[in-house]
């Protein structure tokens, strides 16, 4: 996700502010501490303007 994050430009705070959830849940997501529930993935693919099938099919890196 910080990839997809970061080519569209996002910092994590606006990301979290697009996807109203806080800072911290984004960093534990990016750093594989915490698993994201379907309303947060749906949230987050909102933000980043994906599809949740396009955010969830990113390869791990």
């Amino acid at each position: 996700m910080r990839k997809l994050r970061e080519d569209r430009g996002m910092s994590q705070q606006a990301l979290a502010d697009h996807a109203d959830i806080s800072k911290p849940t984004v960093q534990r997501i990016e750093h594989a501490q915490a698993a994201a529930t379907l309303d947060v993935l749906i949230s987050l693919a909102r933000a980043l303007e994906l599809s949740l099938r396009d955010l969830v099919d990113v390869p791990f890196e």
